[in-house]
């Protein structure tokens, strides 16, 4: 299985996927879902990929080849949106898919050759856009309510995107928040897992700035699962209390809001017996000050 994520904000874009394509009990194995074609400061793709392997791989080659087909009038060089970049890729697809399928026969029949894509990036002039490219070749972009696509496995990993994920976080707030959202899903699906790739594209950069392979023993990664975890038990910790658990304490203020009067009447009591003595005190002075006699 896999899932990848993808990410817009008004600060740039930012992907991560997981790496997994096999997870049997002696079978694990690991292959590169994002891909990217950069042209430094002209426009720049990442692609991320779920479904049939064969499939996707056949995309990307015929997307490369494209690029060097000098002949070739339609790549990801001349498309002149990004639109038009996500349909040419969806087109691509649908003709793999049909090759496929016109070539098996017999038991491969029913074998699914489906793949899906999510197309990020910017062309010079434009907005950073992301778009969902379904196996039939058409797609969607992300709304500004929704700033994120995903692909794969993506139940686990949603909850964190939708409580967090708006236009107005910072580019590596959202990376942080990818992160954890892939953290999710691998601790509840094993068909998922490590090394993650992480990308960050930043607004009008043309280029990506930072590009990461990150295991369960990359410190960076393992400081921040940890640091997850911890914060989210204290964060369960201090939610409200039930009524049943607040009753104990209910019970101690009343105990010491009852002892008080008795308290204030001691204290009470005490006062007037020192203003009792103060009163008495001139009459153990033998008279008035004026009738004493120095010596």
């Amino acid at each position: 299985m896999t899932y990848c994520v993808a990410i817009k904000v008004n600060e740039g874009l930012v992907f991560a996927a997981d790496t997994r394509t096999a997870a049997g009990v002696d079978d694990v194995r690991t292959y590169n879902k994002m891909h990217t074609f950069e042209f430094p400061g002209e426009r720049v793709f990442v692609v991320l990929s779920a479904g049939n392997l064969a499939t996707t791989q056949h995309v990307l080659a015929q997307a490369q080849r494209d690029l060097n087909d000098r002949n070739c009038t339609v790549n990801l060089r001349t498309v002149r949106h990004m639109f038009d970049a996500a349909d040419y890729l969806g087109q691509l697809s649908v003709r793999a898919q049909k090759q496929v399928t016109q070539q098996m026969s017999g038991q491969y029949s029913g074998l699914n050759v489906e793949t899906t894509l999510i197309l990020g990036g910017q062309i010079q002039g434009e907005e950073p856009a992301i778009y969902l490219i379904y196996p039939v070749g058409n797609c969607i972009a992300a709304s500004p309510e929704t700033p994120f696509l995903q692909i794969g496995e993506i139940k686990y990993g949603k909850p964190i995107l939708d409580r967090f994920i708006r236009s107005h976080v910072k580019l590596e707030d959202a990376a942080r928040c990818a992160l954890v959202s892939l953290d999710s899903t691998m601790r509840s699906n094993i068909s998922v897992g490590p090394p993650v790739d992480l990308s960050l594209l930043p607004r009008d950069d043309l280029k990506l700035t930072h590009s990461l392979r990150l295991d369960l023993d990359t410190p960076y990664y393992s400081q921040l699962k940890e640091t997850w975890s911890r914060q989210l038990e204290n964060a369960i910790r201090s939610l409200p209390k039930f009524e049943w658990e607040q009753q104990p304490q209910l019970q101690l203020q009343t105990q010491h809001q009852s002892q008080q009067p008795q308290s204030q009447a001691s204290m009470n009591a005490q006062q007037s017996g020192l203003n009792a003595a103060a009163q008495m005190q001139p009459q153990f002075g033998g008279g008035n000050s004026s009738d004493n006699t120095d010596f």
